[in-house]
C-alpha cells in the first residue's frame, strides 16, 4: 500500500519535535509523500526549509483566514511559492466561526492569493469552516465559467455541500472524520466521484475515532485509507492506488 498524506503540518508542535520520528513512522506505514501547508510568513519559511530537507515532504504555503488580520504581501508569497517549489498556494479559506477577522477581512486576503493559484497554475488547499455560503460565491467570482483546482481539506459535511464543491471542479480532503461511525462525512466519502477524493489528517490538529488530537500523526492516513475502503466497497490497496493517484495529478507530485 502506498499512500499520500495530502494535509499534515509538519512545522507545528508536537510533530516538529520529533520529526524524523514522525517521517520514518510514515514511510512504515506507506506513505510516500506527505503534502505540508503553511499559514503564515513564518512558517512559510520553516516548510520551505523542511521540504529542501526531507524527500517526499511538499511545501504549500498561503495566509490563513484565522492570521487574516496581517497584511499580505502577494508579491512576496509569489517568490516564495516560485523558490521552494511549492506544490499548492494554501492554507487559504474562509472561516465563520473565529473570534478574529471577519468575513469581509478575510475575504479581502483570500481573493488575492486565489488569483496568484491561478497565475502561477497552482491548486488550492481551502479551509472552511461554517462559511461555505461566502466560500463558493467568492470561488465563482475569480475562477468564473474555469473549474477550480484545489481541494476542501478536511471535509466534515454531508453530500449536499460535497455536491456543490464538487460542482466548481474541486477534490475533496477526507481524513479523520471518516472514521468516526456518525459522522455526516462518511456519506460524501462513500458517494464522491472516484476520482475527486484525497486523504489526509490534518495532524497533529485533529483525530480519529481511536487517536485524539495532538496525537495525530501522517502515519494515520493509513487508518482512513482503511475507512474509506469500507465505505466504498473497496479493498484497501484499491482504495490507496485511486486516492495516490489522485493527489499525484492534483498536486503534480512525481
Amino acid at each position: 500500500m502506498r499512500l499520500i498524506e495530502t494535509h499534515a503540518h509538519l512545522d507545528a508542535k508536537p510533530l516538529a519535535d520529533d520529526l524524523d520520528g514522525v517521517l520514518a513512522r510514515a514511510r512504515a506505514a506507506g506513505v510516500g509523500d506527505i503534502v505540508a501547508p503553511a499559514y503564515d510568513p513564518e512558517s512559510w519559511d520553516a516548510v520551505a526549509a523542511l521540504a529542501a530537507a526531507h524527500p517526499g515532504v511538499h511545501a504549500a504555503l498561503g495566509l490563513h483566514p484565522w492570521v487574516a488580520d496581517r497584511d499580505l504581501d502577494l508579491d512576496d508569497l509569489r517568490a516564495r511559492l516560485l523558490a521552494c517549489g511549492a506544490v499548492a498556494v494554501g492554507e487559504i479559506g474562509l472561516d465563520a466561526k473565529i473570534d478574529g477577522p471577519g468575513m469581509e477581512r478575510q475575504a479581502e486576503i483570500l481573493r488575492p492569493q486565489l488569483r496568484l493559484a491561478r497565475e502561477l497554475d497552482l491548486p488550492v488547499i481551502l479551509h472552511d469552516r461554517g462559511a461555505a455560503e461566502h466560500l463558493v460565491p467568492l470561488l465563482r467570482e475569480v475562477y468564473g465559467d474555469a473549474p477550480v483546482r484545489g481541494v476542501v481539506h478536511a471535509f466534515s459535511r454531508g453530500p449536499e455541500l460535497a455536491r456543490r464543491y464538487l460542482d466548481l471542479g474541486l477534490h475533496l480532503g477526507f481524513g479523520g472524520a471518516v472514521t468516526r461511525p456518525d459522522a455526516r462525512a462518511r456519506r460524501a466519502a462513500a458517494t464522491a466521484p472516484p476520482e475527486r477524493i484525497v486523504l489526509e489528517t490534518d495532524a497533529p490538529s485533529i483525530g480519529l475515532q481511536d487517536v485524539p488530537a495532538g496525537a495525530c500523526e501522517p502515519r494515520h492516513v493509513r487508518e482512513v485509507c482503511l475507512a474509506l475502503a469500507e465505505l466504498r466497497g473497496l479493498t484497501a490497496d484499491a482504495a490507496a492506488a485511486l486516492t495516490t493517484e489522485n493527489a499525484r495529478e492534483l498536486f503534480r507530485l512525481p
